[in-house]
């Protein structure tokens, strides 16, 4: 009899570490810090830089741009993701959101919608399907973000329907979203938006995406619709440059039922240099014109016209520690700035930030 019951229990146990261990093996558990020091020569009072920057945007103080912790899940035709947020971009990003919702990076929950091929539907909130720069400053090959990442959603809540080819060459996403960049919606708004992705690699070393979002983004009783396209494309030329460059463009109706718009445009273009694996260097270009303020508000007869250029250096202390220092200066063609309550044309500001990948 007890050799029965031992046998019973070995078993059990047996099973319970097998089944323990399989879903150790799907669950993958991770973590990100970027911990950052920006100094804007300007010497703003209150610390902030200026108001169309969300990423690295506090003067003079050693801060968190983003921390989170995140667990991911795969399991056949199932995936799923969960990241809890902090730092001054969660602040900047999320400070519309309810609650909690101000410090969730991403929640969704996938299925996959065919046996044979790669079709996924994931409902939630992720990833914005717009640009090549995110919220994850590892990723990117700029220590800051572009004026026009920082002006487009870095996160979206809906649902996505996408499809990869077999040869992994095109990838193609429709999307119906909750707003521009909102995880609840604007109180009044009830008309759908809408989004598409399509990126095509015809080779290893060539990326071209086209992206569009097409929604309301006001309250119902004074809709304006918002039709906007980003279009980007990255070029590694040779194993030590690569080149990525974008552009965006955007129209707003005036007013409600109006055949009248109002529009926005951007690009960037970012050259990067890899003299060895721990070294790499980039330089920037970019401009913005929202001549009708339509998302970047400014009191100036031609609106925000602002002119960028920037030049960082990396160094990757390990595989999992990364150290960037950059200089990066604005030149606007109005006196969009202030120094010491001084309107000027021109800001200047150097950032370095340590990342670890958890």
């Amino acid at each position: 009899m007890k050799k029965i019951m031992f046998l019973s229990v070995y078993i059990i146990t047996g099973y319970a570490h097998a089944q323990n261990d399989s879903l150790n093996q799907k669950l993958q558990l991770s973590g990100y810090l970027d911990v950052y020091y920006a100094y804007d020569f300007v010497n703003p009072p209150n610390h902030n830089r200026p108001a169309f920057l969300y990423s690295y945007n506090q003067h003079n103080e050693v801060n968190l741009n983003l921390g989170f912790l995140k667990a991911a899940i795969t399991e056949n035709k199932v995936r799923a993701n969960l990241a809890f947020a902090t730092g001054t971009y969660m602040n900047a990003n999320l400070s519309t959101e309810n609650g909690v919702f101000k410090n969730i990076f991403e929640a969704n929950i996938g299925i996959k919608l065919s046996r044979k091929k790669d079709i996924w539907a994931d409902a939630g909130i992720f990833a914005s399907h717009i640009g090549f720069e995110s919220a994850i400053g590892k990723d990117c090959w700029t220590l800051s973000r572009s004026i026009l990442a920082e002006n487009t959603p870095y996160y979206e809540s809906g649902v996505r329907v996408a499809y990869t080819t077999p040869n992994q060459k095109w990838y193609m996403a429709l999307l119906l979203l909750n707003g521009w960049q909102n995880i609840s919606r604007i109180n009044g708004n009830n008309t759908p938006a809408f989004g598409h992705q399509i990126t095509f690699k015809p080779t290893s070393n060539i990326t071209l995406n086209s992206s569009s979002f097409i929604g309301n983004i006001l309250p119902d009783s004074i809709r304006a619709m918002r039709y906007f396209h980003n279009l980007y494309g990255i070029f590694q030329l040779t194993q030590q440059w690569g080149i990525t460059a974008g552009f965006d463009i955007g129209f707003q109706q005036k007013s409600t039922g109006s055949h009248a718009f109002n529009h926005w445009y951007s690009y960037v273009c970012i050259a990067q240099w890899k003299p060895s694996p721990k070294n790499v260097w980039a330089a920037r270009i970019e401009y913005y014109a929202d001549p009708d303020n339509v998302i970047i508000p400014a009191n100036f007869q031609n609106g925000f016209k602002t002119f960028g250029y920037s030049i960082n250096y990396d160094r990757a202390i390990s595989s999992k520690l990364l150290w960037r220092i950059e200089a990066r200066d604005f030149y606007a063609a109005e006196t969009y700035f202030e120094n010491n309550n001084i309107p000027v044309h021109n800001n200047f500001a150097m950032t370095t930030s340590i990342s670890i990948v958890l």
